[in-house]
């Protein structure tokens, strides 16, 4: 299984952060290149989008969820409650009324690697409609509960964006802290 798309620099760089056999969650996966990454380091992936074709054929043995998540309900539900995972992945996607689901489905002990587009954006390109584009440090004021490893907001060149990016890791059950941990090593 050779990757088909290459993955995020950010998402490949924080990939250490999860635990091994890590359970990943892909929101908005597209044609499935995270969903081809994590496969590929053994983690157990779902991803969910509104067309998972292309995601199927590059990682046919992924859990994929087809599902419109802006307008139906959220489709990972097990048991009444919604699932979790050891890792949430998001990269180029923002529905601000789904945030809060985001970051629920990251298990304790979990991480979240997190990268979008921010303002400034629609100087160089699209996405460039305020509701598309994070204002500046949202996503680490949204990621305030979590422990944060690594944050950036600016411009990048190669293709030119402007960003927001996050790898937080949400404390464990027994409330212990996470950055004391030897797997948040830089």
């Amino acid at each position: 299984m050779g990757l088909l798309l290459k993955p995020s620099a950010w998402i490949v760089r924080w990939s250490h952060l999860l635990e091994p056999g890590a359970t990943v969650l892909d929101v908005a996966c597209g044609p499935g290149r995270h969903v081809e990454w994590f496969a590929g380091r053994e983690h157990p992936v779902t991803g969910v989008d509104r067309d998972i074709a292309q995601a199927r054929q590059n990682t046919p043995g992924a859990e994929l969820i087809e599902a419109d998540i802006e307008s139906g309900s959220w489709p990972l539900h097990a048991q009444g409650a919604a699932r979790t995972f050891g890792a949430v992945v998001v990269t180029n996607y923002l529905w601000r009324p789904l945030m809060d689901t985001v970051l629920a489905s990251v298990a304790p002990g979990g991480v979240l690697l997190y990268e979008t587009f921010a303002m400034g954006n629609a100087s160089v390109g699209r996405p460039s409609r305020p509701d598309f584009l994070l204002r500046p440090g949202e996503l680490l004021n949204t990621c305030a509960a979590l422990d944060i490893v690594a944050y950036e907001q600016g411009y990048l060149e190669d293709p030119p964006r402007f960003v927001q990016r996050i790898a937080a890791l949400r404390p464990p059950a027994d409330g212990a802290r996470l950055m004391e941990s030897s797997r948040c090593a830089l």
